[in-house]
């Protein structure tokens, strides 16, 4: 019977998966000790290469312009040159000097203008400042014109052809702005309102300067303003006075022809 027996089936090993694990972690160690020793480089030697590897690309009889490689002189990450930052130092260096030349040119103006006013004691008809928009040269309405008119008088020639001798030295656009007090126009003006007037005026004077002084137009706005910026309220016949004037101003932004 003993042979008819089945044979009696040999034990399952339950410690076999641990044979595998240890195989693993064998290999983990053996991989990160091969990964830390290829981390060890002798730096030394390793910039000894790089030196001999760049003397013999120099020396290369290629194509390639010499400081344009991988390692080349002009990688920035070498303390080299680079051309879009050197161009874009140059232009703001280049901006800066216009800027500054400009300013000296507006300051040479308005010592210019404010000289012409005292010589000829014109400071009661006539004022120049230096606004955030640039010199503004302030003719006094009466000075310049009849009262509710736009033709010019012939005592305003001096100082619009003193002006105009001094335009032509400036990069600069000229905004000729006109303004008038709060009053209605009396019955029977030429102009429909305190807008036209204005108008009138500042082309008056654009015009002398484009026809009669020989100005270049592309230069040159014209602006009217009526009553809507005046420089003191409109509560006496002074101030009234004050507000009635025409503004010549060279400013510091040149405006683009689109702009004009």
């Amino acid at each position: 019977m003993a042979r008819n027996r089945k044979k009696q089936e040999a034990p399952e090993n339950h410690e076999r998966w641990l044979i595998t694990y240890a195989d693993l972690i064998t290999l983990l160690l053996i991989f990160f000790v091969i990964m830390y020793a290829m981390s060890k480089i002798d730096i030394q030697k390793y910039e000894i290469l790089s030196q001999a590897l760049k003397l013999e690309f120099k020396k290369a009889d290629t194509m390639m312009p010499q400081g344009t490689g991988v390692m080349g002189a002009n990688n920035p990450s070498k303390g080299g040159s680079d051309p879009v930052k050197k161009q874009q130092e140059e232009k703001e260096k280049q901006e800066k000097e216009d800027r500054e030349k400009k300013e000296q040119q507006l300051q040479d103006l308005l010592q210019k203008v404010q000289s012409y006013i005292e010589q000829n004691n014109l400071q009661t008809q006539v004022s120049a400042a230096d606004t955030p928009r640039g010199v503004a040269v302030t003719l006094n309405d009466l000075f310049l014109f009849d009262l509710g008119k736009a033709d010019l008088k012939p005592a305003a020639y001096p100082i619009l052809n003193q002006l105009a001798s001094l335009f032509p030295t400036l990069d600069a656009t000229i905004s000729i702005e006109g303004h008038t007090d709060d009053l209605p126009l009396s019955t029977g003006s030429a102009y429909r309102d305190n807008w036209g007037l204005s108008q009138a005026r500042s082309l008056s004077v654009l015009r002398y300067f484009i026809y009669n002084a020989q100005q270049d137009e592309k230069r040159f706005i014209s602006t009217s303003y009526a009553d809507t910026r005046p420089v003191v309220e409109n509560n006496s016949a002074e101030n009234r006075a004050k507000n009635r004037r025409v503004e010549i101003v060279v400013l510091r932004e040149k405006l683009a022809p689109a702009q004009q």
